[in-house]
């Protein structure tokens, strides 16, 4: 069986895409808590791509150096925003690849090594991405009085290059446009 797999996959996506928007809207190196925002993000990419598989049986990428992943570790590396967004979609694919070798019961299976089930993995992933993609556009708000888009289901999603604005409009649906002082009005 593959329903909470599916619904994994279905919610996976929009947390990807509402990264990417944060990266291509952010100011990268904004300090918050004392480190550049493009550290925040790394930091979140690489957490998912270790730790929503399995933290104990990892292989760091090509460029990472040792203690990068926490922003409060000073670092030789810089990655550009190409280059995350790179990592992004490598990590991304990664992803969907190993949803789609999964069933559900395995779900409530620890991996090799690892004290946490799939589920637990998978869970704290999704926490972990969200905040930090809240923290960056939380910083990206609070420099420019715009909220970057924010996608909640895949199939809402406007590849526009509209980097701003929670919600748009859809072709022939009715939407809530949240504006830059964050009123409500409403489009068709």
């Amino acid at each position: 069986m593959r329903e909470l797999i599916k619904v994994i996959q279905d919610t996976v996506v929009p947390n990807f895409l509402n990264i990417r928007t944060s990266i291509q809207a952010y100011d990268r190196d904004a300090l918050c808590c004392g480190a550049p925002c493009w550290r925040w993000a790394y930091h979140a990419l690489h957490s998912a791509d270790k730790w929503f598989f399995n933290p104990y049986v990892y292989e760091e990428p090509d460029f990472h150096e040792e203690g990068m992943d926490n922003p409060d570790n000073p670092t030789n590396v810089v990655l550009s925003d190409k280059q995350l967004l790179e990592y992004l979609d490598k990590v991304e694919k990664k992803t969907l690849a190993y949803l789609d070798t999964l069933t559900d019961d395995m779900l409530y299976e620890k991996p090799e090594n690892c004290p946490y089930t799939r589920m637990e993995l998978v869970l704290r992933q999704y926490r972990h991405l969200s905040f930090h993609t809240g923290m960056l556009n939380g910083q990206t708000a609070v420099a420019t009085g715009q909220f970057p888009m924010w996608v909640s289901e895949t199939d809402k999603y406007v590849d526009d290059g509209i980097l701003f604005g929670r919600y748009r409009k859809v072709q022939g649906t009715a939407k809530i446009i949240y504006t830059s002082g964050g009123s409500l009005s409403h489009s068709n």
